[in-house]
């Protein structure tokens, strides 16, 4: 019984309210396999960030790299972020997550690389903050 080795990549994928990237990479992260986005598989603006887009950008995603040997997927999950950004991924994020594993890649680590300020620039709003 020969185990076949697992050939791993990453999937970087960036997820906000408005949109939702997906970008395999090899381990390295240097070269690019695949790469989709909402926007490339939604004729509407609004329709974007949302989960359905998110799931047929990461099957076009998949597609790609499936072809170039890729069996095994790490996956980084990143949010807006720094200092006036949303830190919690949009709605796409979980459902390109499923989408990838759905597509038969094995999927290693989950991991948040979501940027976060070590103390930043000054907020907006104001010295009494944003007065509703």
């Amino acid at each position: 019984m020969e185990r076949e080795k697992t050939r791993w990549g990453i999937a970087h994928i960036f997820s906000s309210y408005n949109n939702t990237i997906i970008h395999i990479t090899d381990v390295t992260g240097t070269e690019t396999l695949g790469k989709a986005t909402g926007g490339m598989v939604v004729k509407a603006d609004r329709l974007e960030g949302s989960p359905t887009a998110a799931m047929a950008a990461a099957k076009r995603a998949a597609e790609q790299a499936i072809e170039k040997g890729i069996t095994g997927i790490h996956v980084k999950i990143k949010a807006p972020g720094g200092h006036n950004g949303p830190n919690t991924p949009g709605p796409g994020a979980q459902a390109a997550v499923r989408a990838l594993s759905r597509m038969g890649l094995r999927i290693g680590t989950i991991e948040d690389v979501t940027p976060l300020p070590h103390d930043s620039c000054r907020k907006k709003g104001g010295k009494r903050g944003r007065r509703v």
